[in-house]
């Protein structure tokens, strides 16, 4: 069993995430920016950690990093702002893997999202586009980083139930449950065979360990 450390552990991913990793048994440590979010997470059986990505520098993070066995990272600025976003999906993003060089902590899991390419076509003007250049960097950081690296690039979020199934590549939006999101992120630990893989997928109807497993 791993001991497994999420940024962005309240994110409604991560509060799906949580509850399936504790059932298989691992240590979860979820990092939260704001106090009031800390009953919430440990309800899912995780232990918050109450900590502003944002605002750590590289030794801090190293801190929180160290110990563990895996990196999550499924934390975001959520739009708005082009400038915390670029603080938070880019920079912070990029310090944690730093952090986790640092501290020897080699897997590391990305969620990113669909689109995430270096021509991903979002015109500058766009007010998405911070979050898809924030998104590509990090991404791009990461694959060249050394470390166990895994990108999962899902698309469309929706609130609809698990399915247990997924599709590689999807044609579209690749819109999928953010509880699936969930178990692609369980299983992704669970699979060595991830490592050193961009994966891109959406819902469909390949049971997800067979779909990940290529």
């Amino acid at each position: 069993m791993a001991r497994i450390l999420i940024f962005g552990g309240h994110g409604r991913v991560a509060l799906l995430l949580e509850p399936l990793l504790v059932a298989q048994g691992h240590t979860v440590t979820a990092v939260v920016r704001n106090r009031a979010h800390e009953a919430e997470v440990a309800a899912t059986g995780a232990q918050p950690l109450v900590a502003d990505v944002e605002k750590l520098d590289l030794d801090q993070l190293s801190n929180i990093v160290a110990g563990n066995d895996v990196v999550v990272w499924s934390a975001g600025a959520g739009g708005g702002d082009p400038a915390r976003t670029y603080a938070v999906d880019r920079d912070a993003a990029i310090r944690s893997m730093e952090a986790a060089l640092a501290a020897e902590v080699l897997r590391y899991v990305m969620v990113s999202w669909i689109g995430s390419r270096a021509d991903h076509g979002v015109d500058r003007g766009d007010s998405f586009f911070p979050y898809a250049d924030a998104k590509w960097a990090a991404d791009a950081h990461l694959a060249a980083s050394g470390l166990d690296w895994t990108i999962l690039a899902p698309g469309t979020l929706t609130l609809d139930p698990p399915t247990g199934r997924i599709a590689i590549d999807p044609v579209g939006s690749g819109a999928v449950p953010r509880a699936d999101v969930a178990e692609v992120i369980a299983a992704t630990i669970a699979d060595d065979s991830t490592i050193a893989r961009t994966i891109r997928f959406g819902g469909g109807d390949e049971v997800i360990g067979h779909a990940l497993a290529g």
